[in-house]
């Protein structure tokens, strides 16, 4: 396959090929590469447009995001005709969840085009959301609104969209664990403590107190997350209680 001599500018072989590999994930050719290579550069680059403007994916995921939430938006409010906003919030909560967009990004493979100085095996796991963004903020400025929609149409609500799993699925076990004790009047506590144990990477431990009795106990890398972990243990340990209440 040939090319227009004028679309490529300093590597035509390295821009040919992210050209082919952009297309066939987005399903249609890019009119401007420049702004899918901003995408995917990220900010240990360091590079600077004319103006002296840092250049990375930073602002295209800002863009991508709302367009993202847009874009399920609508869909949910034409699928969903009897749902109120509490429900299309929470169910677009799950669609454009952190979680879900970085199992997006994985599988489309969009780590392969991420250029870094950072090698690809330091980063965290929502690289692969943050770098799915920033492609919807591209296409959205290279094609427009339309495109955008056709790309998050075939890509994310005809694959993962379905309304009836959705609904069954957790978005948050702390969530659960504290609104129930708060329906019960029950006394809570996340215990939170560092713990790099043998690790060279720091951890933080977790015991979920109710009542005055530790319920669960986790580690993670974060707070946030060793809360989640806890959480998720105490809601299957309370799940009968739950259940029944």
């Amino acid at each position: 396959m040939t090319f227009p001599g004028n679309i490529f500018n300093s590597h035509p072989k390295e821009d040919g090929d992210f050209f082919l590999g952009i297309s066939r994930i987005l399903g249609f050719k890019p009119k401007s590469l420049e702004v899918y290579k901003r995408a995917f550069l990220h900010r240990s680059v360091n590079k600077k447009d004319k103006n002296g403007h840092p250049m990375n994916y930073e602002r295209l995921e800002f863009l991508g995001d709302s367009m993202l939430g847009t874009i399920i938006s609508k869909h949910l409010y034409n699928e969903v005709p009897a749902g109120d906003e509490g429900y299309l919030t929470k169910m677009r909560s799950k669609i454009v969840s952190r979680k879900h967009l970085n199992e997006l990004g994985k599988d489309l493979g969009l780590l392969n085009f991420v250029e870094s100085r950072i090698p690809k095996a330091h980063f965290g796991e929502n690289i692969h959301g943050n770098v799915f963004e920033a492609l919807v903020g591209a296409i959205y400025l290279d094609r427009g609104y339309k495109y955008c929609e056709k790309f998050i149409q075939s890509r994310v609500i005809e694959p993962y969209v379905d309304i009836e799993q959705l609904e069954g699925q957790v978005i948050s076990y702390k969530s659960l664990v504290i609104e129930w004790c708060q329906k019960q009047k029950k006394e809570f506590e996340f215990e939170v403590y560092e713990d790099t144990g043998n690790d060279p990477v720091k951890h933080f431990a977790v015991k979920l107190h109710i009542d005055g009795r530790i319920l669960a106990k986790a580690r993670a890398t974060s707070k946030k997350k060793a809360e989640e972990k806890a959480s998720r243990r105490a809601f299957f340990a309370l799940q009968n209680k739950m259940d029944s209440e």
